[in-house]
């Protein structure tokens, strides 16, 4: 993608894919993030009226007027980049479950600015993007995952976010056990304690530190070790049921490191790639979580080396009267997969 030219009047429509993330990784709390391969889709055209279509599951709730969080999020493109679109047709779909810390949001945002700045001409510059998209999330690793594919390693200010993209570890899946409820940030926020101790604070410095070097080096022989941390994940282990046992216990049933997914309350564990002991590592994670009677789906996943994937469908495509949920149920074809 080239970004950073100057506006010019949209036309067209466009079909942006956008990777979910799992943020903190453990000890990194609101710095490291990862890319999944888990998608959403977002459909975006000029129209007369607005129109917000959604196609498929995971949008229960997702309101269909001018309060959209991906129509919100364009006007605050166009209005940055000194264009008017008051109205849109928007489709949206998306593979990534609501409130699970899979980065439903951050997915959102990412996906709404992108293809309001393609349909616009890229106008704004990606590092322009990602300071918007981290402002409005608050903190940059689940944005910065989806903005920029691969592992982010990133700190933000309040003003000014910086990060540095690292290549993900061959040979390293992703385990993801979404349980049935539902948990808000703001909720898992509640729990974390105003002040920690120094002790606290230098465990995580130090294991987030290695962990960042461990990813980046591919050494994850060092995972179990630096993934653990004690700034958030025991403040959130009562509200996951299961959650602590899978954490102390993964590593015994063939992990190579076990964490909770952002704020929850999907669990993530990291596994080698055809390992003989993944099977049993799935068995493990689902008894656990049936003996505390949640219901869970478990999913294998890998990291998502790539942003981003843009599609402009001209106006005289045949695509380009196509209903958004016609495009959008052939999104993975449209798209790639």
């Amino acid at each position: 993608m080239h970004f950073g030219k100057e506006a010019k009047e949209a036309t067209g429509r466009v079909v942006v894919k956008v990777p979910a993330s799992t943020a903190n990784l453990g000890p990194g709390f609101d710095s490291l993030g990862m890319a999944l391969s888990l998608y959403s889709w977002i459909s975006m055209t000029p129209a007369e009226s607005t129109r917000i279509i959604l196609v498929g599951d995971n949008l229960e709730g997702i309101s269909q007027d001018k309060t959209n969080l991906v129509y919100v999020v364009a006007q605050a493109v166009f209005e940055k980049a000194g264009v008017r679109i008051p109205e849109l047709e928007i489709g949206i779909r998306s593979d990534i479950p609501l409130t699970r810390g899979l980065g439903s949001s951050a997915s959102a945002i990412v996906g709404a600015l992108v293809a309001a700045n393609s349909m616009i001409g890229n106008a704004l510059t990606e590092d322009e993007l990602f300071q918007m998209a981290t402002a409005l999330e608050k903190h940059p690793d689940n944005v910065g995952a989806s903005l920029y594919g691969g592992i982010i390693a990133a700190a933000w200010d309040g003003a000014r976010a910086e990060y540095v993209r690292i290549e993900p570890p061959s040979g390293m899946d992703v385990l993801v056990a979404i349980p049935e409820f539902e948990l808000s940030t703001k909720k898992a926020r509640n729990v974390l304690p105003d002040r920690i101790s120094m002790e606290d604070a230098v465990f995580n410095v130090t294991h987030s530190s290695l962990l960042t070097a461990a990813l980046a080096s591919g050494r994850l022989d060092l995972l179990a070790h630096a993934m653990r941390d004690r700034l958030h994940q025991p403040y959130r282990a009562a509200l996951i049921p299961g959650m602590e046992k899978i954490l102390l216990e993964a590593t015994e049933h063939g992990a190579l490191g076990a964490v909770l997914s952002g704020a929850g309350p999907t669990i993530l564990l990291l596994a080698r790639s055809g390992d003989s002991n993944n099977e049993k590592l799935v068995a493990f994670v689902e008894e656990v979580m049936a003996s505390e009677g949640v219901a869970v789906t478990t999913r294998w996943l890998t990291p998502c080396l790539q942003g981003p994937q843009v599609q402009l469908v001209g106006e005289n495509d045949p695509e380009f009267n196509l209903e958004p949920h016609q495009i959008l149920s052939n999104a993975k074809v449209e798209v790639g997969a």
